[in-house]
């Protein structure tokens, strides 16, 4: 080919040098030589090219490079080459695209990243597929940055300052211009960032706020809530207005609702519960049915729209639960004091109250706003005492109302058995607990599973939200009533995929010819693993290959629990979208015309990101406490299980107290180690031995980083 035939379609030819690595900078001689151009004249013509590029706002100049402007599609390039979804980093530091569609995970080698950071919402240009190989692709864009503020260190230079991040969340340095001099060095300090050149590693930022020394308990707590933009306290104005409210209630308002205060009514939660936002009736009909009532504090009674309470409820969206504190949605008089169900106390709700036989089987049902009176305060140990009396023949302490929740039992162990008869998946998320001294320093930690007494009210509040779901569900496809669903995708179908390989190397078979036989084949896994040392890592990677829950005015369904309409309505004092759904709920009952589906929209997505960044931060206070309780045992011994491997090492989980550690490559002085991620496992070069995830180990705590929440081990070799 001659070098004139080279240059027709020049300009397209130069635009292709910089669509398909757009992200990578290029001086004019470089995009010559990738052309593979010599002639004179052809360089001048590319070099006009680019200039002409750059003055239509298709490329970028900075100093003598060019790059292509992330805004800018390819035109010869059809839009399906591009999709939009959010960045997942994993352990061993590989980075992955979600696709917003649900479609196949796009794999982003480190070259392509265009510096997004882990839960970034991004634009991807998707490469075209190889055989047998994973989706390929290139970051183009940040559409929005999961995170703007981050905890550091700071570290201060002559005329300006560095921020050392959690490498975790930030992998750079961040350079501060402008800094009040009279901040100690080393304080931990939460920055901004306010730029961020694409062709940079350093951002630059500014300091907001001020901790104190790293280590200490407040100090990182709060570095977890302002990091993840959680709020610390309330505004001044919110608490005024909450501090004016009357919780006295009035004739006329007991007038104007069901009044359910005769039937004996009860709370069940945890022991160190202050805010109950849900209750139960029993009463026992004279045709032997049972009247059982799902009560719920009226919220919407003492928060009005637009007042300063329901923005600021809206700003937080849900309460937010560290391992040391709750941030709660409302202020401590509304959610602690007239909006929770005390014992022997008149309280205000909205109740779904059911006939019912002693099959389970609903005759009838009712939803109103109501008055009850709680007769009494159990904790899920009181109530599991009184269940297991029953079901096992364990001795217990009588109570006046033991009759009424050993029924209440029965007929929720019916609808918990038919939900699973149905296709509902039994997945059971461990929860950590920590105990913690004065200092809130742990002193010890443990996974606790759900018993009876959580399954029970586990059901009686499902079945109050998939009721109410369908009261407005089913007349909105006919009247269009904007409401607020809480809805849960299928599984994406690669990861059901690797999944059904993982489960197959511990002997247990996942068949996903259908949804019924991909369903049964879960429960049947989970049921296996119950009670034994796989149960966490198992369920762990079964969560993964599930979509995320979250709410939306379009109804999708609930594939978890195999419900055609779902709504979140039970927890008002902590979750904005119940609040919403009881002002909905009132509304449309009363023959109020459906509010705007495109504001309410907004409202859902705002909730679901706010629901995620508090669990990020439950999950970070979980990790800082880990790293705490196993700071003072340094070289202690633990029996654990391989929880995970990358090229870093293996990854261990203690059995007694569920806290993971790495156990880095370099640390394994007996062989060369090689990752064999399809396997699950680590193999020694020369010997052939192997750590397989799964695998029983004894580990040695060798280190902890508190401010990086890091945790290693040494393993100990086992003596045969």
């Amino acid at each position: 080919m001659s070098e004139r035939e080279k240059f027709i379609g020049l300009d397209k030819k130069v635009l292709t040098v910089f669509a398909q690595n757009t992200l990578r900078e290029f001086s004019i001689k470089q995009v010559y030589g990738i052309l593979g151009f010599k002639d004179r004249r052809i360089k001048q013509d590319v070099k006009e090219i680019i200039r002409n590029m750059v003055a239509e706002n298709i490329l970028v100049k900075e100093g003598t490079l060019y790059r292509l402007q992330p805004q800018y599609v390819n035109k010869e390039s059809s839009a399906k080459h591009y999709t939009t979804g959010v960045v997942d980093i994993s352990r061993s530091g590989k980075y992955f695209v979600v696709p917003d569609d649900g479609s196949e995970d796009i794999k982003i080698n480190i070259g392509n990243t265009s510096l997004a950071l882990n839960g970034d919402k991004v634009k991807v240009y998707v490469f075209p597929k190889r055989k047998n190989k994973k989706r390929e692709g290139q970051i183009v864009d940040i559409i929005q940055r999961k995170r703007e503020q981050f905890a550091g260190i700071i570290k201060k230079k002559k005329d300006l300052a560095l921020v050392q991040c959690d490498e975790n969340e930030l992998p750079y340095m961040v350079m501060i211009h402008k800094y009040d001099r009279s901040i100690e060095n080393g304080s931990k300090v939460i920055v901004k960032i306010t730029d961020w050149k694409p062709s940079s590693n350093q951002p630059v930022g500014e300091i907001v706020k001020v901790l104190g020394q790293p280590g200490e308990n407040e100090v990182e707590m709060q570095s977890i809530l302002l990091a993840n933009n959680l709020p610390v306290e309330f505004p001044k104005q919110v608490e005024k207005e909450a501090s004016k409210i009357s919780g006295k209630i009035t004739k006329k308002e007991i007038s104007q609702r069901k009044d359910y205060r005769d039937m004996i009514t009860f709370t069940i939660d945890p022991e160190d519960a202050k805010d109950f936002d849900d209750a139960v009736s029993f009463k026992l009909l004279d045709n032997d049915n049972y009247l059982i009532g799902v009560h719920i504090a009226d919220v919407s009674h003492y928060v009005t729209p637009d007042s300063e309470i329901d923005k600021e409820a809206y700003k937080r969206a849900t309460s937010i639960y560290l391992v040391d504190r709750t941030v709660p949605m409302l202020p401590e008089k509304l959610c602690n004091e007239l909006c929770s169900l005390r014992e022997d106390e008149d309280s205000l709700t909205y109740s779904v109250v059911f006939e019912m036989t002693p099959k389970a089987e609903i005759v009838s049902y009712s939803i109103d706003k109501s008055i009850i009176h709680s007769n009494k305060r159990f904790t899920y140990q009181q109530a599991q005492a009184i269940i297991a009396a029953s079901e096992y023949g364990t001795y217990y302490q009588p109570s006046p109302y033991s009759p009424q929740i050993t029924l209440l039992w029965k007929v929720a162990k019916i609808l918990r058995e038919k939900r699973f008869e149905k296709g509902a998946i039994k997945f059971d998320s461990p929860e950590y607990k920590f105990d913690l001294d004065e200092e809130k320093r742990p002193v010890s930690v443990h996974v606790e599973q759900a018993d009876e007494a959580h399954w029970m009210i586990e059901e009686f509040m499902l079945l109050a939200n998939k009721t109410v779901a369908q009261e407005i569900g089913k007349v909105a496809k006919k009247h269009e009533k904007t409401f607020v669903y809480r809805v849960h995708d299928e599984p994406n179908e690669e990861k059901v995929e690797t999944f059904k390989t993982f489960a197959a190397k511990f002997g247990y078979k996942i068949n996903n010819a259908s949804r019924d036989k991909l369903v049964k084949s879960y429960n049947d896994v989970f049921d296996q693993v119950r009670g034994k040392a796989q149960q966490t890592l198992i369920s762990n990677i079964a969560l993964r290959t599930m979509s995320k829950a979250y709410y939306s005015t379009d109804n999708i369904g609930h594939y978890g629990l195999a419900f055609d309409y779902y709504t979140h309505f039970t927890s008002p004092i902590r979750r904005y979208p119940d609040l919403m759904v009881h002002r909905l709920l009132f509304s449309y009952l009363n023959g109020g015309e459906s509010e705007d589906k495109k504001l309410f929209e907004e409202y859902c997505v705002h909730c679901s990101q706010m629901e995620r960044k508090a669990a990020d931060a439950e999950h970070e206070s979980i990790k800082y406490k880990q790293a705490e309780f196993l700071s003072d045992k340094i070289g202690q011994r633990f029996t654990g299980e391989v929880s995970g491997v990358s090229k870093w090492g293996i990854y261990v989980m203690i059995d007694e107290n569920k806290c993971e550690g790495l156990v880095k490559m370099t640390s394994l002085k007996d062989d060369f180690y090689m990752l064999d991620e399809d396997n699950y496992q680590i193999i020694g070069s020369e010997t052939g031995n192997t750590y397989q995830l799964g695998q029983k180990v004894t580990i040695r705590v060798i280190s902890v980083n508190l401010l990086k929440k890091q945790i290693n081990f040494q393993l100990i070799p086992t003596l045969v």
